[in-house]
């Protein structure tokens, strides 16, 4: 008898609908949940470290004794107590002490030669300028009266030729020289200062 081949099931080739596919060729997905929960671990442990760090410094803090501040007044106070303040006796000392204590026996004092009258009654000149034309002498003349100052001009001659000099003064104490020369220095004006002797 003759076999029919034509009704015998042949396995089917490729993939089919509705069939499943073997177990083996399917996809693990434990795999897939393998690397969150590493990544988890590690933030428990990072947590745990954290923890721990905060709780030893609270008890470090426990151990710490609990003394109160000293007031920063109180701490000036002492620390200026320590320090030892200058003493100037010399205030009282020299008024009470006289030249013939200290001084052998037998030997007076003698007071110091008094300054001739002449020599303390120097005077102080400034020139504010010297020129060849009398023009300019009368022109720098002109700026300082508006300054409140009162200039002169002296006509010299010399090897030079003839010279006008501005002069301000005479000054009787430094004060007043100091005073005109801010005076001439706030205008630009240059100025020479002159000591002279008095004329006896």
């Amino acid at each position: 008898m003759a076999r029919d081949y034509a009704k015998q099931r042949t396995p089917p080739r490729g993939p089919h609908k509705g069939r499943k596919a073997p177990p083996a060729a399917r996809k693990q997905p434990a795999s897939r949940s393998a690397a969150p929960a590493s990544g988890g671990h590690w933030r428990w442990f990072a947590t745990g470290m954290l923890a721990g760090v905060f709780l030893s410094f609270l008890a470090y803090l426990g151990t710490l004794p609990r003394g109160e501040p000293a007031a920063p007044q109180e701490a000036a106070g002492t620390a200026q107590e320590a320090v030892p303040q200058p003493r100037f006796d010399f205030y009282t000392m020299l008024p009470e002490q006289s030249l013939d204590e200290d001084l052998p026996a037998g030997t007076q004092a003698t007071q110091p030669a008094a300054r001739p009258a002449q020599a303390s009654k120097d005077y102080y000149l400034l020139q504010a300028g010297s020129f060849r034309q009398r023009e300019d002498a009368d022109r720098r003349r002109a700026e300082l009266l508006l300054l409140g100052l009162e200039p002169t001009i002296r006509e010299s001659d010399s090897d030079n030729g003839r010279w006008f000099r501005v002069y301000l003064g005479p000054f009787e104490s430094h004060s007043k020289v100091t005073r005109a020369r801010s005076l001439t220095a706030a205008q630009g004006i240059d100025t020479l200062l002159l000591k002279r002797p008095a004329q006896g």
